[in-house]
């Protein structure tokens, strides 16, 4: 029989209205931190149809000297610098392909690759990489002390395994060959709590299109969000999608209609329905985020969705 945990929507939600103005420090935040393309609209035809925008929110940081140092002393070891179209650019170049003979030149073996979209300070895909070194690793994320951070705590360990590019997920996965990955990573998104602002969720059918030919067959896509609203939207995304397939065995009871920011107290009083989710991965690293989410009476959902 299926375990059953109980959400807490009022209280989940009361948190989403400030963790979205939380979110800009990196040290709390794990974050998918990439481009998506979505629509005008809600109200379009497909949530990933038109102009593009940004599931984040640039800005630019000036890195510290300790920061600093670790880019000077390790940043060529572990920093992908031939992916991007150039120095200022987020996305890649224009006939960049990312291949098992990419993998082969730059980790020096064709071990299987984990890639984490949104790596934030780089604790879970560093934790990983020196518990798996029998794995290659890849943690993409866009800010420059997120990216300097995770060389730092890299390189400190001497890991050869790990890689880091500040490029745009959605981009580089669309650059990806098939069968390329066999884990994908994506804990603890922006949650963009607003309702005019869920068109800008990273999880979108496009991207969930491009990660799956990037899976070899059975490679799984392991999700985690704190936030109620966020789980909802990702089962209507991933569990819609024939080509892959929901792996949880726990029943979750979650609102059947959305809220946003301001209005996140009527989830309590809106229909509800069981949905199927992932006890916690324990290959995710428990950081001061979740923690602090946890001492909070927040409800972490995990997810497992493997390419069928």
């Amino acid at each position: 029989m299926a375990k059953t945990k109980f959400a807490r929507p009022h209280t989940l939600e009361r948190m989403a209205e400030t963790l979205h103005a939380s979110h800009s420090d990196a040290d709390d935040r794990t974050d998918a931190h990439m481009n998506v393309h979505v629509g005008e609209s809600a109200h379009t035809s497909s949530p990933l149809h038109g102009r593009k925008v940004l599931s984040f929110v640039r800005r630019s940081a000036r890195l510290d000297a300790r920061l600093q140092r670790a880019i000077d002393n390790y940043g060529s070891d572990y920093i992908l610098s031939d992916i991007a179209a150039n120095d200022e650019s987020l996305d890649p170049a224009e006939r960049f392909s990312f291949t098992q003979s990419y993998i082969e030149k730059h980790w020096g073996n064709v071990n299987p690759l984990t890639v984490e979209i949104g790596s934030g300070q780089g604790e879970n895909v560093v934790a990983a990489a020196a518990a798996h070194p029998e794995r290659n690793f890849l943690a993409l994320e866009v800010y420059d002390p997120g990216v300097a951070h995770t060389v730092l705590l890299a390189g400190k360990q001497g890991l050869t395994n790990i890689r880091i590019a500040k490029i745009n997920a959605p981009e580089l996965f669309a650059a990806m060959d098939a069968g390329v990955a066999d884990e994908v990573w994506t804990f603890f998104p922006d949650p963009w709590p607003k309702m005019r602002h869920h068109k800008r969720r990273i999880v979108q059918p496009e991207l969930a299109s491009d990660v799956h030919n990037a899976l070899r067959k059975g490679g799984v896509w392991r999700i985690a969000t704190d936030i109620e609203d966020y789980a909802l939207h990702v089962h209507e995304v991933m569990d819609a999608l024939p080509d892959f397939k929901n792996l949880g065995e726990l029943t979750v009871s979650l609102p059947t209609e959305h809220v946003g920011k301001g209005n996140a107290d009527v989830a309590a009083e809106l229909p509800h329905a069981d949905f199927t989710e992932s006890a916690r991965f324990d290959g995710r690293v428990l950081t001061n985020f979740e923690k602090k989410g946890l001492a909070a009476g927040r409800v972490i959902h995990d997810f497992t969705y493997q390419a069928v």
